[in-house]
């Protein structure tokens, strides 16, 4: 009778909790959805960006994983890895050692303790490595030794099961799997993916040129050739097909650097060209069928962007990033709006509605309200 007693206590605790962690998230996405579209500066109460001190300026952190509203990782140059456990409150330095030279441009992590990290480059300077215990220690877990190769992007469908890939390789992007949460890799046959187009690679921005949705889904994103395209496989990156997109090409700094999915239907690409003296017309579109098909925000973010997530607990609300500002979607992708002008590259969210940014010169933020 106590053990019973005890979990129906449990049980009322949960739910209270999850009332109030759902409660929570709806007022913050009140205050995002009713925010007017003029609105560019800070009124009372409204969202934006708190910038965290991270200890540097020295560093560009293009990788970010948010485990929740007090745990989040990122990664850039110089080798860098750093944690938070309280909430950006301090920063812990957790790079891998003898990573110095290396880019660390995606970071994908389960929890505090256990994350797996993307250096990428051309050659060996493409590795990854793993950390079990809140990146005291780190082991070295895939060193790529084909000179032709250079790794962009990872993401993970679960614990175990996740997926790297490489800029094309005989005329083919080249995927690296893991079914062992990152402890070791293999560069999965190339029968299923489409050829690529000349001049198609992917963009090492935000960590965002391959993401996944649900327990096989996963899309990749490109860039630089005829056409910015976007790659889908329902089957964890065995067999792929191939899609068009709005977002301009044509051009190495041209294209869709980024893409976010909700589910494995409604997606979001962003994108456009890098370079800061040259304009970003039709930055953004959206699928609502798997990415078979893309159509164009109607009123696209006014810049480049590198980075976007959608909202948790929304159907069509999603921040987009880039280095001159954040944008905000309340309609799906159809329509964005400024929502603050500081430089970031990368954005990621968690489901207690833990919004994260991170950028040039050591920025990192998490959006309050």
């Amino acid at each position: 009778m106590r053990r019973l007693g005890k979990t129906r206590r449990t049980v009322r605790t949960a739910r209270a909790s999850g009332r109030v962690v759902a409660a929570a998230c709806g007022a913050a996405l009140a205050l995002l959805t009713a925010l007017p579209a003029e609105a560019h500066g800070r009124g009372p109460g409204a969202p934006h960006w708190d910038l965290k001190d991270t200890g540097t300026t020295a560093v560009r952190f293009r990788g970010l994983a948010a485990v929740d509203r007090h745990t989040a990782w990122v990664s850039g140059t110089e080798g860098t890895v750093l944690r938070t456990t309280d909430g950006g409150e301090s920063w812990r330095d957790v790079s891998p050692p003898g990573a110095a030279d290396l880019q660390f441009r995606d970071i994908e992590a389960f929890d505090a303790r256990r994350a797996v990290v993307l250096a990428i480059g051309e050659g060996e300077a493409s590795r990854v490595y793993r950390t079990e215990d809140g990146g005291t220690t780190w082991t070295e877990s895939f060193r790529n030794t084909d000179t032709h190769a250079f790794y962009d992007c990872l993401t993970f469908f679960d614990r175990r099961h996740g997926l790297a890939m490489s800029d094309p390789v005989d005329g083919r992007f080249r995927i690296l799997s893991t079914a062992d949460g990152g402890r070791s890799w293999k560069v999965l046959p190339n029968d299923g993916m489409p050829a690529a187009l000349d001049g198609e690679a992917g963009f090492a921005a935000s960590g965002q040129c391959l993401v996944a949705s649900g327990a096989k889904d996963v899309w990749l994103a490109t860039g630089g050739a005829a056409r910015a395209r976007v790659l889908h496989s329902s089957d964890r990156g065995l067999t792929w097909t191939a899609a068009d997109t709005p977002v301009p090409a044509g051009d190495p700094a041209r294209g869709v650097f980024a893409v976010a999915f909700r589910d494995r239907t409604h997606g979001l690409a962003v994108g456009g060209d890098y370079r800061a003296d040259k304009p970003s017309p039709r930055a953004a579109a959206a699928t609502g069928d798997a990415g078979r098909t893309w159509r164009p925000a109607a009123t696209p973010p006014p810049a480049y962007r590198s980075g976007v997530a959608w909202l948790p607990h929304s159907r069509s609300a999603a921040l987009a990033v880039g280095p001159t500002g954040t944008d905000l979607t309340t309609d799906a992708g159809r329509t964005w709006r400024t929502l603050d002008t500081g430089s970031y590259d990368t954005v990621d969210c968690t489901p207690d509605l833990g919004c994260w940014a991170a950028g040039e010169q050591g920025r990192v933020a998490r959006l309050e309200s």
